[in-house]
């Protein structure tokens, strides 16, 4: 998905993905790209409505056993 860093939230359930993901988020430039991945089984609704509400981009989500991974750009 991206040849960065993957933010490791696995473990963590509702809402710590979310609230973290925006933590991380808020200290990162407009533009830059961030990979999550989370056991969380509500995250493959969570962090896409966290991105649509916050404006970043969900630039790709998969969901593979054991959870999900997602690409997001931050809005600006």
């Amino acid at each position: 998905m991206t040849d960065g860093t993957v933010y490791d939230l696995k473990g963590l359930k509702c809402p710590l993905p979310v609230l973290k993901t925006r933590r991380r988020l808020a200290d990162m430039p407009a533009g830059a790209e961030l990979a999550i991945e989370t056991s969380d089984p509500l995250a493959g609704i969570d962090i896409p409505h966290f991105c649509q509400e916050d404006g970043h981009a969900l630039l790709a989500q998969e969901k593979h056993e054991g959870g999900h991974r997602f690409l997001i750009r931050k809005g600006g």
